[in-house]
C-alpha cells in the first residue's frame, strides 16, 4: 500500500484512536469521566448525583472493581471516584492519580452522598448521563456511542453543548469502512513501522506489565496462573493464552495499572496484544515484524468490531483472540491465505461466547479465544478449514465477518436485555 493511498494514513489513524491508554475498566471509567466533568461545570461538589444508564453499560459496571477506590464495585462508586477525585482533562485515564487523602473522602462520599442509579433508553447501547447539583444549581453531562464522547453539557438548565445523537454513530472518528482483511494485510507489510512504533510500543510495555502483574499477583480466579500449573510454562501456546487471562483478571480485580485499549476495551487490547508479544519473544522475531504482527492483530479485531458495535451479548474477546490469531499467523510465516483462513476458523470456533459483563469469567473467555485463533491457524497449516455453507460461516473472510456482526448486533440484542434481567432484576425494563 503506497503512503498516498487514502487508506494508509486512515490505517494509521484508526490504530491512533483506539489504541489509547485507560485506568481500569472502561466502562466504570466513562462514567467516572462524565461525572468528573459533570462536576467541573457545577465548580462545587454535588450534594446529590443521578446516574442514568442503558442497560449494557449498567451490565458492563456492575460486577467489576474501580481502580483507586478501596476494592469497591458498582455505577454509584466509579460516579464519586470521578467527582471527589477525578481529572476529566486525562481522559480513560480520568482517576489514574488518585491520592490517599481522596481514597478516604470517595468512601465518605458514597455512604453520605444520595446516588441514584436509572436505567435509560433513548436509543444508543452506549449511553450516560450524569447530572449532578448543590443547593439550586445543577449541571448535566451525557456520553453517547462510545466512552469519551461527550455529546451534551448543560449548567441550570441552559444547554453548554449539545451535539444530535444518532443510535450508534461515531461521528469524529475515522471512518472504519475502509477495513478489509485485504487492505489491512497489503498495509501491514507496507506501512513504514516508525509511523505505528509510537502507537504500539505503549501497547506492548503497559499490557505486558499486566499481564506479568496477573502472574505473579492473587487477582480474580487466577486464570493464567491455573493454566501454568495444570499445563506448564514449556509450551508457546499455554503461555500466550495464560498471560492473556492474567492481564484481565488483574484488570478485573482491582490492579491499578493502566492497559492500552482496544475498540473501547482493554480485554480486547490485552488480547490483541499480549500473545502476539509472547510469540514474538518466543519465536526471537525482530521488533519490526513483531510491530507488523501487532498491527495486524488490532487492526483485525477492529475491522470486526466494527460491524458488532462497542457494547454486544457478544464477547469481544472472540474478535480480538481471532485478530491475535491473525498475528500469531504472520509470525510464524503465514502469508494473506493463512491469516484470513485463520480468522475464519477463530470465529466458527467460538462465536457463541457471551457478553456478561466485566468481571474476573473475562480471564477464562479471553483464554478460549485465544486457543481458537491459535488452533484456527494451526488447523489451516495442517490443510483444514471449515467451509462456507457450515453455520455462520460462508464464502470469504468479509462475508463470515459480516455475518458475525449481523449475529452480534441484530441477532444478539434479545440476548442482551436477558442478560440485563438476569443480573440486574428490576433494573432493567
Amino acid at each position: 500500500m503506497d503512503r498516498s493511498d487514502q487508506r494508509y494514513q486512515a490505517y494509521i489513524s484508526i490504530l491512533r484512536e483506539e489504541l489509547i491508554p485507560a485506568m481500569g475498566c472502561t466502562e466504570p471509567i466513562a462514567i467516572a469521566y462524565c461525572a468528573a466533568r459533570a462536576r467541573e461545570i457545577l465548580q462545587e461538589l454535588p450534594e446529590r448525583v443521578v446516574v442514568g444508564a442503558s442497560g449494557s453499560m449498567i451490565k458492563n459496571v456492575k460486577s467489576v472493581i474501580v481502580p483507586h477506590t478501596g476494592h469497591r464495585k458498582g455505577i454509584e462508586v466509579a460516579a464519586a471516584a470521578g467527582i471527589v477525585a477525578g481529572r476529566a482533562e486525562l481522559g480513560l485515564e480520568v482517576i489514574s492519580r488518585v491520592s490517599e487523602k481522596e481514597l478516604e473522602e470517595i468512601g465518605t462520599y458514597v455512604e453520605r452522598t444520595p446516588i441514584a442509579v436509572q436505567h435509560i433508553d433513548n436509543g444508543p447501547v452506549f449511553d450516560i448521563c450524569v447530572t449532578v447539583s448543590a443547593g439550586e444549581h445543577s449541571a448535566m453531562v451525557r456520553i453517547a456511542n462510545y466512552h469519551t464522547n461527550i455529546v451534551h453539557e448543560e449548567k441550570d438548565g441552559k444547554a453548554l453543548l449539545d451535539i444530535p445523537v444518532e443510535e450508534d454513530c461515531e461521528e469524529g472518528l475515522t471512518d472504519r469502512s475502509c477495513l478489509t482483511m485485504e487492505g489491512i494485510w497489503d498495509f501491514i507489510q507496507t506501512v513504514d513501522v516508525n509511523e505505528i512504533r509510537p502507537i504500539l510500543e505503549p501497547q506492548v510495555r503497559m499490557n505486558m506489565a499486566i499481564a506479568n502483574e496477573g502472574m505473579h499477583g492473587d487477582y480474580g480466579a487466577n486464570i493464567g496462573k491455573v493454566m501454568e500449573k495444570l499445563y506448564g510454562d514449556d509450551d508457546i501456546r499455554i503461555l500466550a493464552r495464560a498471560y492473556a487471562a492474567a492481564g484481565s483478571d488483574a484488570r478485573m480485580n482491582g490492579c491499578e495499572l493502566p492497559v492500552v485499549i482496544n475498540s473501547g476495551s482493554g480485554n480486547q487490547g490485552i488480547t490483541a496484544c499480549v500473545p502476539v508479544v509472547i510469540y514474538a519473544k518466543k519465536l526471537s522475531c525482530t521488533e519490526e515484524k513483531m510491530y507488523r504482527a501487532l498491527a495486524l492483530s488490532n487492526l483485525t479485531a477492529i475491522h470486526q468490531k466494527t460491524k458488532i458495535g462497542r457494547l454486544s451479548a457478544y464477547c469481544g474477546a472472540v474478535n480480538a483472540g481471532a485478530g491475535a490469531g491473525a498475528g500469531i499467523a504472520y509470525l510464524c510465516g503465514g502469508g494473506y491465505e493463512e491469516i484470513i483462513h485463520t480468522v475464519v476458523n477463530a470465529l466458527a470456533v467460538v462465536s457463541g461466547i457471551v457478553c456478561d459483563g466485566a468481571k474476573a469469567s473475562c480471564a477464562a473467555k479471553i483464554a478460549s479465544a485465544v486457543e481458537a485463533g491459535i488452533f484456527g491457524y494451526e488447523m489451516y497449516r495442517n490443510g483444514q478449514e471449515f467451509h462456507g455453507g457450515e453455520g455462520i460461516v460462508t464464502k470469504g473472510v468479509e462475508e463470515t465477518i459480516a455475518n458475525v456482526g449481523k449475529l452480534a448486533h441484530d441477532g444478539m440484542k434479545e440476548t442482551n436485555e436477558e442478560i440485563i434481567k438476569i443480573m440486574v432484576g428490576g433494573t432493567s425494563k
